[in-house]
C-alpha cells in the first residue's frame, strides 16, 4: 500500500487515483500525523447487464421455446 504526503497527493492526484484503483487503497498522511485512506468506490451494475451470446436462432423460435416452458 502506497503512502503519500498531502502535498504529494495534491501534485500527483491522477497518479494517486490510479494507484488507489489498481491496489484498492492509498494512504495520505498530513503534517500533523493524521492519515486518511483513499479507496475506489464500487460501481453498481445492473443484474440485467449480462454479456450476450451469438446464436443462430430466430425470434419466433425463442417465443416458441418460452411458450413451451410456460405450459409446464
Amino acid at each position: 500500500m502506497q503512502v503519500y504526503t498531502y502535498s504529494e497527493a495534491r501534485q500527483k492526484l491522477a497518479t494517486v487515483l490510479e494507484q488507489a484503483e489498481s491496489t484498492g487503497k492509498v494512504l495520505i498522511r498530513r503534517k500533523d500525523g493524521r492519515t486518511f485512506a483513499l479507496t475506489p468506490e464500487q460501481t453498481a451494475s445492473s443484474p440485467l447487464d449480462v454479456p450476450f451470446i451469438k446464436a443462430n436462432i430466430t425470434t419466433k423460435e425463442i417465443v416458441d421455446i418460452i411458450r413451451k416452458g410456460r405450459e409446464r
